[in-house]
């Protein structure tokens, strides 16, 4: 990992975020693979491993932002920010930024993990100038909706028509959640 750091207590656990490089896309995509190999396992129709490649991630860095948290020297997370998103909300006025593949390592990440990456966005949102962080999660997931609206995220709206990476077309719940300054 490269880049500088920013390092968090998540549950009495240490975790460190670095912006990605070229370096960790391998990396990237492990992280991605797992966390859709859970998913599939707990029965959660949404990531399938092999979904991201190396390419996906090689261009989200070079688009935005891509950061990874780790703990006691691992990589335990990893998350997407982008600074506008028209394919789930629409053209909007650049007010808000946008988290992506919101991920943890569920056999290494510390308790709290998600939130440490979470609050790292938001903190990073605002850092930019921006007043809201906003998210999608697929609409047949009521669990990650339910584990963001814990987090502080109000449901405002769907997108029926999502465009898949196959081409194909699905819903997401769109939430957001106002920021407090920089």
């Amino acid at each position: 990992m490269s880049g500088p750091t920013l390092t968090v207590i998540a549950m009495n656990a240490q975790v460190t975020f670095q912006q990605a490089d070229e370096r960790d896309l391998e990396l990237l995509v492990g992280l991605f693979d797992g966390a859709a190999r859970w998913m599939v396992r707990n029965g959660i129709d949404q990531w399938k491993p092999g979904g991201r490649s190396a390419a996906h991630f090689r261009e989200r860095i070079a688009a935005g932002e891509v950061w990874l948290a780790s703990a006691a020297g691992r990589a335990v997370g990893a998350y997407e920010l982008w600074w506008e998103d028209e394919q789930a909300w629409g053209p909007q006025p650049p007010v808000a930024g946008y988290v992506h593949r919101l991920m943890t390592d569920r056999e290494s990440a510390p308790a709290g993990a998600g939130r440490a990456l979470l609050a790292h966005a938001e903190e990073r949102i605002a850092a930019g100038g921006r007043g809201v962080a906003r998210l999608d999660c697929v609409t047949g997931n009521p669990r990650l909706r339910t584990y963001y609206e814990a987090a502080g995220y109000t449901v405002v709206g769907e997108e029926l028509g999502k465009l898949a990476a196959d081409g194909t077309r699905y819903g997401v719940t769109l939430l957001e959640k106002a920021l407090t300054g920089p």
